[in-house]
């Protein structure tokens, strides 16, 4: 059976999830759009009392194992109303800050409306500011304007704006012809477009995995908790978000990269090594490298106590938690390793 990934649904579900807002803690909407995915696909799933959504995927053997990928994101949050109306924030997740100078943005409020803006920085005019283009940009100094007539901090409680709604920020998606993916928020929902295509892909060729598997779409990966509750009977844990690209990293946008270590410590030595080996064999386009400043899923189920192998594989990704971009070969890289992960290469 080859493998192919269905570039139709694939770039299709990416745009939609995409186009979803869903920073950490606001992940309904987006949960609800996959579960469709999925049992439009056939699968059976349920959700956790976290938000989290699982996938049941029944394999010929006894063995199960998990697969995780996170459809939260970056975002904001109001922190407070100043004196003129316009909105201060504090971060969710770990955004750059100065990449988000100017970008438009939504808040939604608890009472269900919805109002437009833009993230500026206090000094925001060069005919006004002499620092302009100096001021550090930081949840101190930057603000959201609203595109309301408000000019005073009761006009905009006036509109239900409460310090805990979210705001959140254009992901600005691009699907280039020429196979570039550019686009906020790729991590780690290039990766979920990849899980679920993976799901369409054992679906229409009537595939059976050889490990029972449960497809985890996490909701606080970001946060640093999104699994840090496994369902019950996972053995061994293979993490698919992003791969990291740049100083020191061998990792391109058209590899799946390969990660032995990030922040957490060592991911597990042998299941790596088969992972390095299946991309071998498959003379896949992969990398393999240390990630200094990262954490995933995986990290977060070992540290809560649970006694899992892991592993992390994901499509390469430049200028993450800014302007992301990645290419159409590192998701067909990943498709293919994680396709071949599901057949075999399992003492199941």
């Amino acid at each position: 059976m080859s493998l192919n990934l269905p570039k139709d649904y694939f770039t299709q579900t990416l745009a939609e999830i995409l186009s979803i807002d869903s920073p950490t803690g606001f992940t309904r909407n987006v949960i609800s759009k996959i579960r469709d995915c999925v049992h439009q696909l056939g699968y059976d799933s349920y959700l956790t009392n976290k938000g989290n959504l699982v996938v049941n995927m029944p394999g010929t053997g006894s063995k199960t194992v998990g697969i995780s990928t996170h459809v939260d994101t970056l975002g904001l949050m109001v922190r407070g109303v100043n004196g003129d109306g316009t909105l201060t924030f504090t971060t969710v997740g770990g955004p750059i800050l100065p990449t988000l100078d100017g970008e438009y943005c939504s808040i939604y409020t608890r009472c269900g409306r919805v109002y437009t803006g833009t993230i500026l920085s206090n000094s925001p005019a060069s005919h006004v500011y002499n620092d302009a283009s100096g001021l550090e940009r930081n949840n101190q100094n930057m603000h959201v304007r609203l595109d309301e007539p408000v000019n005073s901090a009761e006009d905009t409680k006036a509109l239900g704006i409460l310090p805990g709604d979210f705001i959140c920020y254009d992901p600005k998606t691009i699907i280039m012809e020429n196979g570039f993916i550019k686009s906020r928020f790729l991590d780690d929902k290039l990766s979920a477009a990849i899980v679920l295509a993976t799901l369409k892909h054992f679906k229409d060729n009537n595939i059976t995995p050889i490990v029972n598997a449960k497809i985890i779409f996490s909701t606080y990966e970001e946060v640093g908790h999104g699994l840090s509750h496994l369902p019950e009977g996972i053995t061994e844990l293979l993490a698919i978000d992003m791969g990291c690209i740049g100083k020191d990293l061998s990792c391109t946008e058209y590899d799946v990269s390969i990660c032995a270590k990030d922040s957490s410590g060592p991911y597990d030595y042998e299941f790596t090594t088969r992972l390095i080996n299946l991309a071998k064999e498959a003379e896949l386009g992969y990398a393999v490298d240390i990630y200094p400043f990262y954490g995933s899923d995986a990290s977060a189920a070992v540290r809560a106590g649970h006694d899992v192998v892991i592993g992390l594989i994901g499509p390469g990704v430049t200028a993450s938690h800014g302007m992301e971009r990645s290419h159409m070969s590192a998701c067909e890289n990943t498709f293919k390793l994680l396709c071949l992960y599901l057949r075999g290469s399992h003492n199941a």
